[in-house]
């Protein structure tokens, strides 16, 4: 081997290291982009928004609900989309653990806010089910799209709809909803808590 040889392969193997090192530094740096989110809808919340809509259909359009909180209620949707009831950052181990040991299901340990005390006679535009977290471009985000995709939360609606919130459009989205639920009945304070809740460190 030459020298010329040995000194290139000296600089493939340094550049090759310090690429690796910037990488792992970013994904290390980056968690909203490169969570589990990344390869797929690991938190669909079409598929949790359908449960919802599927619990309505079978008690006289109205939503779970429980006195314990929405980590209940959201409980008592006992089928194959727990996963889609939590959100980015979360999992659905909480769960298992509920229906187990009949424990209470802190709302801390989910990454969605479900609203409660609400059926499907109310307006249609009310968010259900909402991510506590901002990520790029949502669940529905994936791959290399995520860098570069905005920040936002994605919602289902009373109505059956999903849709994605910019985080730059969160406040006046927030306000909104507060006042949707102030018409339907529920007390400010219990409104303006939903959209207060922060996400876990």
């Amino acid at each position: 081997m030459t020298s010329k040889t040995k000194k290139c392969l000296i600089a493939l193997f340094t550049s090759a290291g310090l690429l690796a090192a910037v990488s792992i530094f970013y994904v290390k740096t980056h968690p909203l982009v490169f969570n589990e989110s990344f390869w797929g809808h690991a938190h669909c919340i079409v598929g949790g928004g359908l449960s919802l809509d599927s619990y309505a259909a079978e008690h006289s359009g109205h939503f779970p609900f429980s006195t314990n909180g929405y980590g209940d209620a959201l409980v008592l949707v006992n089928d194959s989309w727990d996963e889609s009831l939590t959100g980015p950052g979360y999992d659905a181990w909480v769960f298992e653990r509920a229906r187990r040991t009949g424990e209470n299901a802190p709302e801390s340990e989910f990454g969605r806010v479900y609203v409660q005390g609400l059926s499907k006679t109310n307006d249609p535009d009310i968010a259900l089910l909402f991510d506590k977290l901002p990520t790029p471009g949502g669940d529905h985000c994936h791959f290399l799209h995520r860098l570069f995709a905005p920040l936002g939360r994605e919602i289902w609606t009373v109505g059956g709809v999903h849709r994605f919130i910019r985080e730059n459009d969160w406040p006046a989205f927030s306000r909104k909803q507060v006042e949707l639920l102030v018409a339907a009945g529920l007390p400010k304070e219990q409104a303006e808590m939903y959209y207060s809740e922060k996400a876990k460190k």
